[in-house]
């Protein structure tokens, strides 16, 4: 249940923003949050293979 934690946060502000009748933010933020979630799963893992 923890890791929903920051799913059900941006829920909440576009909800808000929503609410506000600030939709286009809301669309900001929505689709800032999709683009971070798209770039964690997709990016390279870095690989440390030169030893110190």
């Amino acid at each position: 249940m923890r890791g929903f934690g920051p799913w059900l946060a941006v829920l909440a502000v576009v909800l808000l923003l929503s609410a506000l009748r600030l939709r286009a933010l809301a669309a900001v933020v929505s689709l800032a949050w999709l683009a971070w979630c798209i770039w964690t799963w997709i990016r390279p893992t870095r690989r440390h293979d030169h030893p110190r």
